[in-house]
């Protein structure tokens, strides 16, 4: 029977995502993040894919970019994020990782352009796309990517009127994206963040906040804070839960918080129960009765 052994967080590297509508503020917001994380501009680096708009902002101080065209492969991406760590970055910021699903010769339009059924399709494309997760996830290194958000308009008060407002709605990668990351930020065109995920709780119910310097500090000491331990988990040869009763628990889930806290607490459950995590969560998070097409209220 196999044992986990304790873990402590200094060995911790944030994987950390901020999606937005096009305007939000994620690529200033990312950097300032990633200086927080290291305390020194020289140790942050840039994959940019959004045509130069990394260097935007080289006032704030002298971080490194490395330009990303097309075809935006996950092949691409993964090689990129190998020669940050090899050059010794402590912070990578992918910006976005939105090409890698959806810009030219991304995942999307590698499946697209394979001829046959499209199920078959994905078998050949998905394990390309989970290698490049996982080359995120194992890296040694703080890494946080952008994600642009697919955009709707509410109707919101605005002195007195009722005016449309643009908000951010499915960020555009791959459905269930947001699970693979420690904290995920949702910033709107005011540039104010909302936590959608977190798994270091500093940000768990709190109102909106700007993404800062400070913020990214916080975090790093999350991460460095040696003190925290998990107690040892044994892995139990068959599952104790039905597969229906835990379905059952998934739909009972009436906020993201408790849907992440079922998420979390349940490693057995993730891998066979993904798509219905997937779909109470967007149960959970779009309400199609508030928002509306082309500025018309439904």
């Amino acid at each position: 029977m196999k044992q986990f052994s304790k873990a402590a967080r200094n060995r911790c590297k944030i994987k950390m995502a901020i999606q937005g509508p096009s305007g939000s503020g994620k690529t200033y917001s990312a950097l300032l993040m990633a200086y927080g994380l290291t305390n020194d501009w020289s140790k942050v680096a840039v994959l940019d894919t959004e045509n130069g708009s990394a260097h935007l902002y080289s006032e704030l101080g002298g971080y490194s970019v490395l330009a990303l065209t097309s075809p935006y492969t996950p092949e691409v991406y993964s090689e990129a994020i190998e020669l940050a760590a090899k050059n010794g970055f402590e912070c990578l910021i992918i910006d976005s990782l939105s090409a890698e699903w959806s810009g030219s010769g991304g995942i999307l339009d590698i499946h697209s352009n394979i001829p046959g059924n499209s199920f078959t399709a994905w078998a050949k494309v998905t394990p390309r796309h989970n290698a490049f997760v996982q080359k995120i996830l194992q890296t040694d290194m703080h890494i946080i990517g952008t994600m642009r958000s697919k955009t709707d308009y509410i109707m919101a008060e605005k002195n007195g009127k009722t005016v449309p407002e643009k908000v951010g709605l499915k960020a555009v990668q791959r459905e269930d994206s947001d699970y693979e990351f420690t904290v995920v930020f949702e910033l709107n065109q005011k540039h104010q963040a909302s936590v959608s995920k977190d798994r270091t709780g500093l940000f768990r119910n709190k109102p909106e906040l700007n993404l800062s310097i400070e913020e990214g500090k916080r975090i790093a000491e999350w991460c460095n804070n040696a003190d925290i331990s998990i107690k040892p988990v044994v892995l139990q040869e068959k599952d104790e839960q039905p597969q229906e009763d835990f379905s059952e628990r998934i739909n009972a889930c009436k906020s993201i918080d408790d849907l992440i806290e079922l998420f979390n607490s349940n490693p057995k459950f993730q891998a066979s129960h993904r798509e219905s995590f997937v779909s109470r969560r967007n149960q959970i998070s779009v309400k199609p009765e508030t928002f509306s097409k082309n500025g018309v209220h439904h």
